[in-house]
């Protein structure tokens, strides 16, 4: 066996590898101390004590001795691309934010802005330990292309407007694709990807939930972000977000909610077990997007975390979203003992549980997506637990390695991408996307 603890090597093919000696972070926070994990052809084939059994010679080994080895982070939506975007809308309500900033420059990006942003995006977040994401966007062939070239874990939702006029076309075009691409990868899969029920009226998100039923797909959509949404259904429709796109069928489905933060009682009933609120704090704090009503139903809602783009939430570090939400938690309820750290820590790992990978795992024939953290550096340090010290205190610099179906994509603190190149490319299309402009976006917020 070779050991590459001190060495940047090919890291990114797939090695069988002995990661020695390590404390191991289950998904419910308990620890393994001094623990080998063994991994084999991109499966966690043993956990057993230190020093149990001899590895063959055909495994590479890391001392981690020092370190903590977790599984991956999950992140439950994300518009990836848009890190093209991180710090283009600042200082604005929602309204200014989609219609006079975002819409209007989305509509002017081509498909080498979203395959750059993408990438740009992966990037970020294989950097901070995130190993599987839910992507909702458009131009998805090329935010496929990006995911198969980075190496990670990604579930699919090209972004479908019912109000667009050349919707039906687009739903056409998406079936295709998805029809195509679905056995491309094993570390890709797909869903419908409806916008928002505002975006979407009857007609639409009917062949939307038609679509995702007759080829078997989830849903991922904005659901309920802010009080005027709901207002603006009630409205409409005389009901709820949630309420309408029950009636048409949409969580006959798995579904990922975005947001879901204005949810009400009455909207409890349409819930199924195989629905998933993805929260994503920042951004809720950020476009001052109010109190809601998921902090008081949580406790009956199945939740995880996401980013959000990087235009509303600046950054792709799922495990800060984690921080945030705890805090407010914690502000909101006056109360200290709200959302205590391991229950943060088992609704992030929990995440996985809204993708059929077989992710978040720590145990012997789980998918080798892993992350070993580095907590020894004086804004982590003493560590008492480490999963304090990771939620709490941790940044990208503390993720020392970032694996992903025995692959690693960031190796002893490097990423394993052209970083020089991807930020020389984003820089020249900043510089064009400001010279360009913004356009006239076909969509409206509310």
């Amino acid at each position: 066996m070779r050991d590459h603890a001190d060495s940047f090597s090919d890291g990114n093919d797939r090695k069988n590898w002995l990661l020695r000696n390590a404390c191991v972070i289950r998904e419910d926070g308990s620890l393994l101390r001094n623990t080998d994990l063994w991994i084999e052809n991109g499966v966690i084939t043993k956990i057993a004590p230190a020093g149990t059994g001899n590895a063959p010679d055909d495994f590479e080994q890391i001392d981690c001795s020092r370190f903590h080895v977790s599984c991956g982070l999950p992140n439950l939506h994300v518009h990836t691309a848009m890190n093209i975007f991180k710090g283009i809308a600042e200082d604005a309500d929602s309204d200014e934010w989609f219609n006079q900033l975002i819409f209007p420059y989305e509509s002017r990006l081509t498909r080498e802005d979203v395959l750059l942003g993408t990438k740009l995006g992966i990037a970020e977040m294989i950097n901070n330990g995130v190993t599987v994401f839910a992507d909702h966007y458009f131009f998805e062939d090329a935010v496929l292309d990006a995911v198969k070239e980075c190496g990670i874990r990604a579930d699919l939702a090209p972004t479908l407007f019912g109000m667009a006029p050349d919707f039906d076309d687009r739903l056409s075009a998406v079936r295709s694709f998805v029809r195509e691409h679905r056995n491309d990868s094993p570390l890709v899969s797909f869903r419908a990807g409806p916008h928002a029920d505002y975006t979407c009226p009857p007609d639409a998100i009917g062949k939307i939930a038609d679509f995702a039923r007759s080829e078997g797909l989830g849903i991922h959509l904005h659901v309920s972000e802010e009080a005027a949404q709901v207002k603006l259904a009630r409205e409409r429709y005389s009901m709820t977000p949630f309420a309408y796109l029950d009636r048409y069928g949409i969580f006959d489905q798995p579904v990922l909610v975005a947001h879901g933060l204005w949810v009400e009682e009455e909207d409890l009933q349409y819930l199924k077990e195989d629905t998933i609120f993805a929260i994503c704090a920042k951004t809720y704090e950020k476009l001052a997007m109010g109190r809601g009503g998921f902090f008081t139903c949580r406790d009956r809602i199945r939740y995880g975390f996401g980013t959000d783009g990087a235009a509303s939430s600046n950054t792709l570090n799922v495990a800060e979203q984690a921080r945030m939400f705890a805090l407010l938690g914690k502000f909101l309820a006056d109360d200290a003992h709200e959302l205590r750290t391991m229950q943060v820590w088992q609704h992030l790992m929990g995440g996985h549980g809204a993708f059929g990978f077989g992710t978040g795992k720590m145990c012997e024939g789980a998918p080798a997506d892993l992350v070993i953290w580095d907590l020894n550096a004086p804004d982590t340090f003493p560590v008492y637990h480490p999963v304090t010290s990771i939620l709490y205190s941790a940044n990208s610099s503390h993720v020392r390695f970032t694996m992903v179906d025995g692959r690693f994509l960031k190796y002893d603190g490097k990423l394993l991408l052209d970083v020089d190149q991807l930020m020389a490319e984003a820089e020249e299309t900043r510089q064009a996307l400001i010279a360009r402009g913004p356009g006239k976006a076909e969509v409206s917020y509310l």
